[in-house]
């Protein structure tokens, strides 16, 4: 059982700290990447229960969850990488797996992954688009993304519960938050009008707001669904590979910030400082002031 060799782990790892086999860093970055990796392993919705079901099909998807979802760097995702031959080849030490799953991952080349925001057009064409395919479902998750700036994985873990109608918020629990704290962002009146359209706030309050298809439902899905939707749809509307689901963040994060400033668009962003949200921002999408285009000066 997999519960079991994570707790044998987290033993070995305080035995490795108590007797000086690993140095304090070492310590806390093994503790926290088994951590981090136990905790998607029992929110998974396949149920990962045993240590064969460890594959390489489940190591790329837990790879792709630090970097897409959680938003880290390439670097750290090939330090989980790392990390994860290390522990599979424990695991097959002590003969919980025959072959190590993570042998043949490449490691990702340690730069910014190349995303572009959207254009109004293409923003246009989407919407055109799923209305048409009679995917409003999806659309409503575009339309979260685009203006709740939402992570992905956090989108699959959403409530109908944790939506507030009245004061117009969607609360983000802790247990799925990239601090571990819980967080509220403002709900725009034009998504909650989606949602009470396709009634989805009409659903049991414990239901998950996007299930496997996009709807509400008991079966919790994972981010993956958005980005393969997002993929079908760009390749029909033979759009650059480097347009992606959570290029909505990005669109949304430059229109609110150009819109109504750039703490307003940091708050709803849930960032701790305005360096972050400008990372959002390429140069040629940034607003200028007009009153500097009109600026009488003495030179």
């Amino acid at each position: 059982m997999l519960y079991n060799i994570f707790a044998l782990y987290h033993r070995m790892l305080d035995r490795g700290k108590a007797s000086g086999a690993f140095r304090e860093k070492t310590y806390h970055s093994y503790s926290s990447m088994v951590g981090t990796f136990e905790e998607w392993c029992k929110a998974n919705p396949f149920t990962l229960v045993y240590s064969y079901q460890i594959n390489r099909n489940i190591i790329n998807d837990f790879l792709d969850y630090i970097y897409l979802d959680l938003e880290r760097s390439a670097r750290t995702r090939n330090n989980y990488k790392t990390w994860l031959y290390t522990f599979c080849g424990w695991m097959m030490d002590k003969g919980y797996l025959h072959e190590n799953p993570v042998e043949g991952i490449k490691n990702l080349r340690e730069e910014a992954k190349h995303r572009d925001a959207l254009s109004d057009k293409e923003l246009a064409q989407m919407k055109e688009y799923l209305i048409e395919k009679g995917e409003k479902h999806f659309l409503l998750a575009c339309m979260m993304e685009y203006y709740t700036f939402i992570r992905p994985e956090e989108l699959t873990c959403l409530m109908v519960g944790d939506i507030m109608v009245k004061e117009q918020k969607i609360v983000v629990h802790g247990e799925w938050t990239k601090n571990r704290r819980d967080e509220a962002v403002a709900l725009n009146r034009d998504v909650l009008m989606m949602m009470v359209e396709l009634k989805v706030l009409e659903y049991p309050s414990h239901y998950y707001l996007f299930g496997k298809k996009f709807r509400p439902s008991e079966e919790k899905a994972t981010g993956r669904i958005f980005r393969d939707r997002f993929a079908k749809m760009r390749d029909a509307l033979r759009w650059s590979d480097n347009l992606q689901f959570y290029s909505l963040k990005d669109t949304g994060i430059r229109d609110l910030a150009n819109a109504e400033g750039i703490v307003i668009a940091r708050d709803q962003a849930r960032h701790t400082d305005v360096s972050t949200t400008n990372r959002y921002l390429k140069g040629d999408s940034m607003a200028v002031h007009a009153e500097v285009k009109n600026f009488k000066g003495k030179l």
